[in-house]
């Protein structure tokens, strides 16, 4: 677990920039953490039982606090903020956002839903 040496929240490009001292920087957008959240009302209380979130290509994030040492609560614009995303989570989420991105727009596409 690397923690981030500076986290910026990019309202105008709608992203969540983690900068590390190793000079990676990770720029996850607030759609995509949105339907990511690791939240139980996004990922079940079990394996298999992720909700497909739908509606949120508008959504923002209007606030991120510290959750200890470990992890960013962050807040968005829809009213959820019950998501803790620990460090390895969201780096997670920069190592594999194209194959998970690609994942949950075929999940939409499936189901006959919109990001809009």
């Amino acid at each position: 677990m690397s923690t981030p040496a500076q986290i910026k929240l990019r309202r105008a490009e709608n992203l969540l920039e983690l900068s590390y001292e190793d000079g990676r920087v990770l720029s996850l957008p607030a759609e995509y953490l949105r339907v990511e959240s690791p939240s139980a009302e996004v990922q079940g209380h079990g394996p298999g039982q992720a909700v497909l979130v739908t509606g949120k290509m508008h959504v923002g994030i209007i606030g991120i606090e510290p959750a200890g040492n470990y992890a960013l609560r962050l807040s968005f614009s829809d009213g959820h903020d019950s998501g803790i995303f620990s460090w390895d989570y969201l780096e997670e989420l920069g190592r594999e956002h194209a194959i998970r991105w690609r994942r949950y727009l075929q999940r939409l596409e499936a189901a006959g839903a919109s990001r809009a």
